[in-house]
């Protein structure tokens, strides 16, 4: 025996179905901040980074699209539209370049609020994120703007849950490929990864010392050491009754100093890390060792060794 649903039932089940076709078809637009926004999410998911996606064309995405072009044997002249189209057939699987990801109470259960005073960051469990729009710009390779302009109508900065939020799609089970070879390039701002048979396997922007004479020579370095979720010693200004300067150690975490990956290199307090700040990333600010978008940092640190040669050029 069939039951019917009653009339009010049947309305609301309509209701359910037309809002959920309706946001997985606003979803599935490609072309909500323009067509470049495809491809900056195409060469991110390729491991050839505009450091933050943000659908606005510019110096970081047309030297990730050069890189991706020259690794690949492409013309350099390419334009944008087709080379679109050849990373897209390059994929094993094309998938959609946005996916929806829902707010949950647990989500606010990652937030921690950074205090200014470096006792009180020692004392914290964890360097976890201040908002939600932090959390989900570097889940999405995303910047805030374009987070933004991707969910206009969630309630920023920290959207309810149950809030259904659209995410460039960057998330892929492919297993990064092994680097045999880092470049960091001083004057270019960017660390290029090769394979053992010498192919480009990887294009990232970085930030390096502002400070020329905090610089390491060009010249072959190796990785020394890789640490996931590294804490970070601080040295305060101040001394303690003894004369000696205070040290404070932060605890892990994305907000942490040198962010989410560690990669120490065989100079002396020199690494390869991440950053609290990875829209800072592609300009001359850091105290001396190279920084990384902490998605990028992640990826690089799940691609090298210890004893990966490591060049500096300048």
């Amino acid at each position: 025996m069939r039951c019917a649903l009653p009339n009010r039932a049947v309305v609301a089940l309509c209701a359910i179905l037309l809002a959920g076709a309706a946001l997985c078809a606003d979803a599935a637009k490609p072309f909500a901040l323009g067509e470049d926004i495809l491809l900056q999410i195409a060469l991110e998911r390729n491991l050839f980074s505009v450091n933050t996606i943000d659908g606005a064309w510019g110096a970081k995405s047309e030297a990730a699209l050069a890189a991706w072009l020259a690794a690949n044997g492409f013309d350099a002249d390419t334009d944008r539209a087709t080379a679109y189209d050849l990373i897209r057939e390059s994929e094993v699987s094309s998938p959609a370049p946005y996916r929806l990801v829902k707010v949950t109470r647990s989500d606010f259960e990652t937030l921690y609020p950074i205090p200014r005073n470096p006792a009180e960051k020692a004392l914290m469990p964890t360097m976890g994120y201040e908002t939600l729009e932090e959390k989900f710009a570097e889940i999405g390779h995303v910047s805030r703007i374009c987070l933004k302009k991707l969910n206009p109508a969630a309630a920023w900065p920290n959207p309810r849950p149950g809030t259904v939020l659209r995410l460039p799609n960057v998330v892929t089970t492919n297993k990064p490929p092994k680097a045999a070879l880092v470049k960091v390039n001083l004057t270019k701002l960017n660390i290029t990864v090769f394979d053992a048979n010498g192919a480009m396997i990887a294009y990232f922007p970085c930030s390096i010392a502002a400070d020329k004479s905090k610089r390491p020579p060009a010249g072959e370095i190796r990785v020394k050491g890789i640490a996931p979720n590294p804490n970070y010693t601080y040295t305060s200004e101040t001394k303690d009754f003894r004369g000696k300067h205070r040290k404070y150690i932060y605890p892990p975490g994305p907000n942490n100093p040198v962010g989410s990956a560690w990669i120490g290199l065989s100079i002396p307090t020199y690494g390869i890390h991440g950053t609290p700040n990875p829209e800072t990333i592609g300009r001359a600010e850091s105290h001396g060792c190279f920084r990384l978008s902490n998605w990028n940092a992640i990826r690089l640190r799940d691609m090298v060794s210890e004893g990966c040669r490591v060049i500096v050029e300048g």
